[in-house]
């Protein structure tokens, strides 16, 4: 079975740089999404979680959507995060992503509330009846409370905008089903699995540390797609230390950390996010450095 890549096989989830007054610092989004596209991403995420979209505007979130498709022009797709744990405003979040150009929706399962499966079902298909772009579904109990569970899955799988999943469940054996049953295209959501899910049927990644080592995923992915998996194994065991320092602490504060150690516009977090430390910080250089990142 050939599973295609709807949204190419490199992604990554793109922070937010905010200035010291917590302003968003729009230079830096434009040079983040350059240096995406210098790495070899096919997408950019933008207003996800590691993007901080909970402390964005939507007006904010309008103008990054607009900002990083001038960027990538016709080089790479943007894919905007437009789920909440409300359905009619995560519906209006997709209309406005897709006025601003975006090329699709990452959508994330409802957080908090903890529907059933039902409720879950139809807030995935709200969004994607609502607007005409492609949605990559989102999986991630650990943050959301609840699982979208294989049978949900495939029976959405069968709507004609739910294009791919992004999973970050951590339960390989479920998403070796889900693959073999739907036949939807997974993208790992997980960057420690991502060779794992790999082997099983996935079509690429969406990264956190596609910020720092967005060329060796590149590589490993153009490795194993040629057939060449113990290349591809070599990458990921010289980039472990990456994928274990980068979430230490919650991911977005260590990349924006890392992003500063790179002479790059990671910035400030906004609350309830709060800076790396000091200690913190020398860790994740101890852990860049181990992993062959090359820090100014």
């Amino acid at each position: 079975m050939t599973i295609l890549p709807p949204f190419g096989r490199l992604a990554t989830a793109m922070v937010t740089p905010f200035k010291k007054d917590l302003s968003i610092d729009w230079d830096g989004v434009s040079q983040l999404a350059a240096h995406l596209l210098s790495t070899g991403h096919d997408a950019i995420v933008v207003n996800g979680t590691t993007g901080e979209a909970p402390t964005t505007s939507d007006d904010e979130k309008d103008k990054i959507i607009k900002v990083v498709v001038e960027a990538v022009g016709n080089k790479a797709k943007v894919i905007a995060g437009a789920g909440n744990n409300e359905t009619t405003h995560s519906v209006e979040q997709a209309l406005r992503a897709q006025k601003a150009g975006a090329h699709g929706l990452l959508v994330v399962t409802p957080y908090y509330n903890k529907p059933p499966q039902a409720g879950i079902e139809a807030h995935f298909r709200a969004i994607a009846d609502a607007s005409d772009l492609p949605v990559m579904m989102y999986d991630i109990p650990g943050r959301t409370g609840i699982a979208i569970e294989p049978d949900t899955i495939v029976r959405l799988a069968e709507h004609p905008r739910i294009a791919a999943l992004k999973d970050a469940k951590g339960d390989v054996a479920s998403t070796s089903w889900v693959i073999k049953r739907s036949g939807i295209p997974v993208y790992s959501g997980d960057d420690i699995l991502n060779l794992p899910l790999l082997s099983v049927g996935a079509v690429g990644f969406v990264s956190v540390c596609g910020h720092t080592v967005g060329a060796q995923l590149r590589e490993m992915l153009d490795s194993w797609f040629a057939g060449n998996s113990s290349r591809a194994l070599e990458i990921h065991q010289k980039i472990l230390p990456v994928f274990t320092g980068t979430f230490r602490t919650q991911g977005a504060i260590l990349t924006k950390a890392a992003l500063n150690l790179m002479g790059l516009p990671g910035g400030f977090t906004r609350l309830p996010l709060v800076d790396a430390t000091p200690e913190q910080i020398a860790q994740l250089r101890q852990d860049l450095i181990a992993g062959g990142v090359t820090l100014k």
